[in-house]
């Protein structure tokens, strides 16, 4: 059994991964993973390319500009190419869609998901760089926040008029709508984010078989997902309590959020990718110096899915993968 370490960069990924890790999807493979603990931007980028950790789930925007000045990072798969986020706001705001929020204060938590906020916002006619809204970081907008204490949630910011509005995905759009809150539906963002795996282009090419065991039990923890709804939510509400405890239904939510959004075969979307490398740019400039794609080895998911590997996984079930 090799021992391979893949820290997550949010928490947010937790509810898949622990589901991939209970399901043994990785042991079939020969794999015992660490995945369960966090891992800053910062050491990310020192960690990985010295290869003292294998892989890392996460770490969207930063490496393009990281690349350009000589990093050897890069992206092997990717498990959603959407966001999945609600339009939260108070009942009696007046606020029933995107283009209410005119004027408005949005509410937002961390780099990546502030990054998602304003280009949302601006692909929909609402420029932050022209004042016609007003993002509001609960982190400054940092990459890797040192405050101890972990900030109220985004909710709650709505709820008690910090904000006017804050886009906010499950568990929290359950939390917001039991405290009478308003949940609106609102279009997916084609988007790099959650767990996308990572590693080193050094290390992949000492490691071509883990790297294609790792991908494979991935793969297997995709399938058990979508078609071990039962066992997967249950997972999910005795393992997931970064953003509260959940009950039966809240994490019911959670798990068909995820299910209806994974991605197989683990490839990237090219709107997604180009939509968080336009959030790349304006995180820093140098970013623009290299080709999005320079960053996407995607050799070994097309050798795996080639093989007929996910399509035998799905034989016999109602899903196409």
């Amino acid at each position: 059994m090799d021992h391979i370490n893949f820290p997550y960069r949010s928490d947010s990924h937790l509810p898949f991964l622990h589901v991939v890790s209970e399901s043994g999807s990785w042991e079939k493979h020969g794999l015992d993973v660490n995945y369960n603990y966090k891992i800053s931007s910062t050491d990310a980028h020192i960690e990985v390319p010295n290869e003292d950790t294998e892989f890392v789930g996460g770490n969207h925007v930063s490496t393009y500009a990281h690349r350009a000045r000589g990093d050897t990072w890069v992206y092997l798969g990717q498990t959603l190419n959407y966001t999945n986020c609600k339009l939260v706001v108070r009942p009696e705001s007046g606020i029933r869609g995107i283009p209410d929020l005119k004027n408005k204060v949005v509410g937002s938590l961390g780099m990546h998901p502030g990054l998602n906020d304003w280009l949302y916002l601006k692909q929909r006619g609402l420029d932050v760089d022209r004042d016609d809204v007003q993002i509001v970081n609960q982190y400054g907008g940092h990459m890797d926040p040192t405050a101890q204490a972990k900030p109220a949630p985004l909710w709650q910011w709505v709820r008690d008029g910090e904000v006017d509005a804050a886009l906010i995905w499950p568990p929290g759009t359950t939390f917001a709508e039991r405290e009478g809150l308003k949940a609106i539906d609102i279009d997916p963002l084609p988007m790099i984010w959650f767990t996308t795996i990572s590693s080193s282009s050094t290390f992949v090419a000492k490691h071509p078989d883990l790297v294609e065991r790792f991908l494979m039990g991935i793969m297997e923890g995709v399938h058990y997902f979508k078609t071990h709804p039962r066992e997967s939510t249950k997972i999910i509400k005795e393992l997931y309590d970064d953003e509260g405890q959940l009950d039966d239904e809240a994490a019911a939510i959670v798990y068909e959020e995820i299910a209806r959004l994974l991605e197989p075969k683990l490839y990237p979307s090219m709107q997604a990718i180009a939509n968080v490398y336009e959030e790349a740019i304006r995180q820093d400039k140098d970013a623009a110096k290299v080709n999005p794609m320079e960053l996407w080895d995607l050799h070994h998911v097309r050798q795996i899915d080639d093989s007929g590997f996910v399509d035998a996984l799905y034989s016999g079930t109602n899903q196409i993968p």
